[in-house]
């Protein structure tokens, strides 16, 4: 087999990356935006020791749940991957790459539930961060989603997965970012003012923070310009913030961030709990979705457990430890980033918590803090990062963990590590739950419970 050989193949399922799986004469190859069960005819591009990598050419046979993208930018951009795929089946191969890839990593056949789906299917992220640039001839801002495995800026005007009020003010910040000769970061030469746009939107009410991300340390007199026409045109924009970083760096957001004009929070209200979060704190993207990993979590905690001492973990504004402090005797929220325990603390108050503990601090090394402290917890909740958690973040959670650990993950694949590591430990999956909290995309979201084994 060689590169620009053409096969036809019909797709068997997808994969965690989110291509389509088939096989050619026994070998493993992977289609970019296929769909299960389309018969399709593929050029290969790549050529590895175990399995190929190839494009379509041509759909021999579309399969039954091939739909029409709802973008007019679907082929470009590098954002929603499956938006050609109709989203019951969306739901299906989700649960299907949680299983395969728990069972592959971590050895273990357990039983996945039905994959939870979104509330909403369209207009739901509600943190958008969009990088922008400018084109060398006309200046015109750019701003937009990059193409898939690159860094080509698409010139996004209208996007469908976020709510309509981002867009017309992305278009407004745009053409008056020109016209006040604010120029856009070219990342070749580290040159250029604006970086990124960050958009946080309340879910409850579409109050907005923007973040404004400069490549400078200070706040430029045409940034302040901009700010204040957003704030007269758009009354749903609550706040405005700069946030530096000059840094050459594929990192969005450098450490400082700084109010420009009226707020530097808001606040997302789910059920009857109300949350302050800051520029800088970590908030699910699709807080209409989290409340149903929340209400998820507490059904299976009261259903093991009753007025248990719960560890949250990698905390945020504490999302997990307020709404579960009801069927608590007492909580401890661990989280690194000080604005978000910031938050954590006012939220309590807010919501009048009194139950509740908040750390500011690094979990790995809290950790051990508590275990020196002869402290365990009846359930450890743990929501990571995409990276998972350290071997010394597990050696001392399993040690401060006397009944059961509620895995909340963004990555399947260090989940199914970690759980591996877990097991090893003494600690057995109970439960494992996917939820789409990204629609017409291959990331998944997965709640794992695991039991402590005498």
């Amino acid at each position: 087999m060689n590169i620009n050989d053409e096969y036809i193949v019909k797709i068997d399922k997808l994969i965690n990356e989110g291509q389509g799986f088939a096989k050619i004469n026994g070998i493993p190859v992977f289609i970019d935006n296929a769909c299960p069960q389309d018969v399709l005819k593929i050029k290969i591009k790549k050529v590895n020791k175990h399995f190929l990598t190839a494009e379509y050419v041509e759909i021999i046979e579309p399969s039954p749940y091939r739909v029409k993208p709802v973008c007019s930018l679907f082929n470009v951009c590098g954002s929603c991957t499956w938006q050609h795929i109709e989203y019951s089946q969306q739901l299906i191969q989700k649960q299907n790459i949680v299983k395969e890839t728990i069972k592959s990593i971590a050895g273990v056949d357990f039983e996945v539930k039905e994959t939870i789906p979104s509330p909403k299917i369209q207009e739901y992220r509600c943190k958008v961060q969009m990088p922008v640039s400018q084109t060398k001839v006309s200046k015109r801002i750019l701003s937009g989603y990059y193409k898939k495995n690159s860094h080509e800026l698409i010139n996004i005007k209208y996007c469908p997965m976020q709510p309509e009020i981002i867009n017309k003010i992305s278009e407004y910040i745009k053409e008056n970012s020109q016209n006040l000769n604010i120029t856009g970061y070219n990342e070749k030469n580290n040159r250029g003012l604006l970086r990124h746009i960050v958009y946080r939107l309340s879910s409850d009410n579409n109050n907005i923070l923007i973040v404004f991300v400069l490549n400078s340390n200070v706040i430029d007199n045409s940034v302040k310009q901009i700010s204040e026409k957003i704030m007269s045109v758009f009354p749903e924009v609550k706040g405005i913030c700069a946030n530096f970083n000059t840094q050459k760096t594929n990192v969005i957001l450098g450490k400082s961030t700084h109010k420009i004009i009226g707020n530097d929070f808001y606040i997302e209200k789910l059920d009857n709990i109300k949350y302050k979060v800051s520029a800088g704190s970590f908030f699910q993207v699709n807080p209409l979705c989290a409340m149903q990993i929340f209400n998820k979590v507490k059904e299976l905690i009261s259903d093991n457990c009753t007025m248990p001492t719960i560890l949250d973990a990698y905390s945020g504004v504490s999302s997990f430890g307020i709404w579960l402090s009801s069927i608590a005797s007492k909580v401890v929220s661990i989280e690194e980033v000080q604005s978000a325990s910031n938050d954590a603390n006012y939220n309590a108050e807010l919501n009048n918590i009194k139950n509740i503990e908040i750390i500011n601090g690094d979990a790995g090394a809290e950790f051990e803090k508590l275990q020196n402290r002869g402290i365990k917890f009846d359930v450890s909740i743990i929501d990571p990062p995409r990276k998972g958690c350290t071997d010394e973040s597990i050696n001392n959670l399993v040690k401060l963990t006397s009944k059961y650990i509620v895995y909340v993950s963004c990555n399947v694949s260090t989940l199914a590590r970690d759980v591996k590591k877990l097991s090893e430990y003494g600690f057995n999956v109970k439960y494992i739950q996917p939820v789409d909290m990204f629609p017409n995309t291959s990331h998944i979201e997965t709640i794992v419970m695991l039991e402590k084994t005498n």
